[in-house]
């Protein structure tokens, strides 16, 4: 199987250790994984702000550049589901706009494929226990993308749950938005900040070392919460637990 990471502007910029853990985490389960350098933003921040015609050329390269792998993997549920749920309906919009079937033609082949980190372990790789070791107590954030977009359901929980060392305790609140929603936090700032300071709230109260997402455009938002707060939590992408071992916890 040919897979390729889809590492997202976000981790790229500023979060590029989650890459590293996706990496190491996949070789561990004997999947090789190829980086391709062409990749760039899938379009979601042109879309979500009403530049969708801006969005097109962004989901051709994307198609053109992941094309020919068997599966991409993103660590980002909200990428995830800009390509499986966003670019097919670019497609159908430039066709309604009687601009043709281009795009999408050149989206399908790519949108099935493309899989959010605990979905294609889950479902790809039939694994829940990856051979992880993280001794701290977490609590998990579902985001919206990942929970109302792609439904990851409990993948995330049955794979924190075989983490050896790991308490998750539960988050109250969980399904409620963080405050985030990209532009949303710069729009309607106040809205968010009140939405992120309820969410770190909630995991405080929970006396996790550790709140986990399978989103870092969110824990970033939440992070920022968590310094202003002084709360003491800290923000962990799954992929860093999932990709910790009790060998790099004792070096």
């Amino acid at each position: 199987m040919r897979v390729a990471l889809f590492l997202t502007c976000v981790n790229d910029a500023l979060h590029p250790g989650t890459g590293r853990a996706v990496v190491r985490l996949l070789a561990r389960l004997g999947v090789d994984v190829d980086f391709p350098s062409a990749q760039t933003c899938c379009g979601q921040p042109q879309y979500n702000t009403g530049y969708r015609r801006q969005a097109e050329p962004l989901a051709r390269r994307f198609a053109e550049v992941f094309g020919g792998y068997d599966a991409v993997v993103t660590p980002s549920g909200s990428c995830g589901a800009m390509v499986r749920e966003l670019y097919p309906r670019m497609g159908e919009r430039a066709r309604a706009e009687g601009r043709g079937d281009g795009l999408a033609l050149a989206v399908a082949p790519v949108v099935p494929k493309t899989y959010e980190l605990t979905e294609f372990l889950v479902d790809v790789l039939g694994v829940t226990d990856v051979g992880a070791y993280y001794p701290h107590t977490v609590t998990y954030h579902p985001t919206c993308h990942g929970l109302r977009g792609l439904g990851l359901g409990d993948r995330p929980y049955r794979l924190l749950r075989a983490v050896r060392g790991l308490r998750l305790v539960e988050l109250p609140g969980a399904e409620e938005c963080c405050g985030f929603g990209g532009t949303f936090a710069v729009k309607n700032a106040d809205v968010s900040a009140a939405m992120g300071a309820d969410k770190v709230r909630h995991a405080a109260s929970t006396g996790a070392d550790a709140l986990c997402a399978a989103d870092n455009s969110c824990l970033l938002h939440l992070g920022g919460m968590i310094r202003r707060m002084g709360a003491g939590v800290r923000p962990v992408h799954i992929a860093e637990i999932l990709a910790s071992t009790a060998e790099e916890a004792r070096a």
